[in-house]
């Protein structure tokens, strides 16, 4: 296949930003994209749905860090501020045999089944939730950050739970998770976050392992202590890692974007008030539309990979580029870039790929959906006139290029 000319790599901004203009921008010069990213160090990004979704579940594609050329041949920073993306011991970065592995470990706790059995819990404390964040609007003159005092504590809450995780640890574990996951982090900050959250969790895992309980840190513990091949040390503590930032980061985002979304749509609001469309098909719509996972890192061509017409090199880093996929007119039509929540019911709708494909699709997607969808149905029941206390273009984008949301969300949430 004949390949097109090398393009100058387009250098990711560290402060992130929102990414839509540039994905725009990008995916007309093609579905692959070289990319600069911190540190002066050379990826690659698919944007493309066609491409990415080849892309997701290639054979030559690997996750194991083992194969990224730059830190074999020692030229990452001990404080890039990627680098827990590509070395943390657990299922992101594990292929074959091992990913199965620990993937079989904690799968059932995220089956829908197991998701559906939480739905009474989820929805008692988003009902506790919606009273704090009246509350708060009370006592901020009518005016409250919803991200703070909703979406981010309904997901945490619920993983937290999960993992039989202390309240008290809630806010430091979501602080580090933040730091962590933000690529303009400075290197001796990200080294500090890094061991700080690793010194949380293994005082959390050693605390669970004198004292066990029903939950799946101590399911973990157990199936390290039966049996050192099913699960290290060093492997607990990744998984834990994992399911930390990943079990509330996103779904943090998820809800923040699709709250956003209806306000600055109110007609498409109205419409799922009437029937017209569900609450589910909003989940779905602001996955695609604001996806909340911009570039996810990290994956690896073992052998020279041409994609799209695009030749990326052995080795090197590849971030998924879930936001620009889900725009993409190729596959979403003409008007991919416009929110319509009747989307996901239509026929031949190409389904989007903001929770991953193939091998490494979301393990707990069914648990977020169900968070999302409850959090965005009690919501607008409770504060119908739910809306943005400042006007949207002055929201400060997320940190980062990885995560896809806003700092912060002021709302008036008046019943």
């Amino acid at each position: 296949m004949e390949t097109t000319p090398a393009m100058p790599p387009h250098r990711l901004d560290p402060a992130g930003g929102c990414p839509h203009a540039d994905n725009a921008r990008l995916l007309a010069r093609g579905a692959v994209t070289p990319v600069e990213l911190p540190g002066g160090i050379a990826g690659a990004v698919v944007l493309g749905y066609e491409a990415l979704r080849e892309f997701l579940q290639h054979p030559d594609v690997a996750k194991d860090a083992r194969h990224f050329t730059a830190l074999r041949e020692g030229r990452i920073a001990q404080g890039w501020p990627l680098l827990t993306f590509a070395t943390v011991a657990g299922m992101t970065t594990a292929d074959g045999a091992d990913h199965r592995r620990l993937r079989s470990l904690v799968s059932r706790a995220f089956t829908p089944r197991r998701a559906e059995e939480l739905r009474p819990r989820v929805e008692e404390l988003t009902e506790s939730l919606l009273d704090a964040l009246a509350a708060a609007a009370t006592a901020g003159g009518g005016v409250a950050d919803l991200r703070r005092h909703f979406a981010l504590p309904l997901p945490m809450g619920v993983i937290c739970e999960l993992l039989g995780v202390e309240a008290g640890f809630r806010d430091r574990l979501h602080r580090l998770s933040s730091r962590i996951v933000a690529t303009d982090t400075e290197p001796a900050e990200a080294v500090a976050a890094n061991r700080e959250l690793l010194a949380v969790l293994e005082e959390i895992a050693a605390a669970k392992a004198a004292a066990p309980g029903d939950d799946l840190t101590s399911a973990l513990i157990a199936a390290r202590d039966e049996d050192g091949d099913r699960l290290s040390p060093q492997e607990l503590i990744g998984t834990l890692v994992l399911m930390i930032i990943a079990g509330h980061e996103t779904t943090l985002n998820l809800i923040t974007n699709a709250v956003r979304a209806l306000c600055g749509h109110r007609d498409q609001l109205d419409l799922v008030r009437a029937g017209g469309a569900s609450w589910a098909d909003v989940v779905e719509e602001t996955l695609r539309w604001d996806a909340p996972v911009s570039y996810f890192p990290f994956r690896y061509p073992v052998r020279d990979l041409t994609l799209d017409g695009t030749l990326i090199p052995a080795g090197t880093p590849v971030l998924a580029g879930y936001s620009a996929a889900g725009r993409d007119e190729s596959a979403h039509g003409p008007d991919a870039g416009r929110f319509d929540v009747t989307r996901p019911a239509r026929p031949g709708s190409a389904r989007h790929l903001s929770l991953g494909h193939g091998a490494h699709y979301c393990l707990g997607a069914p648990l977020a959906r169900l968070e999302a969808t409850v959090a965005l149905e009690r919501l607008f029941t409770r504060f119908p006139g739910l809306e943005l206390a400042v006007p949207d273009a002055e929201l400060s984008p997320h940190a980062g290029f990885v995560g896809n949301s806003v700092r912060a969300l002021p709302v008036r949430p008046a019943p």
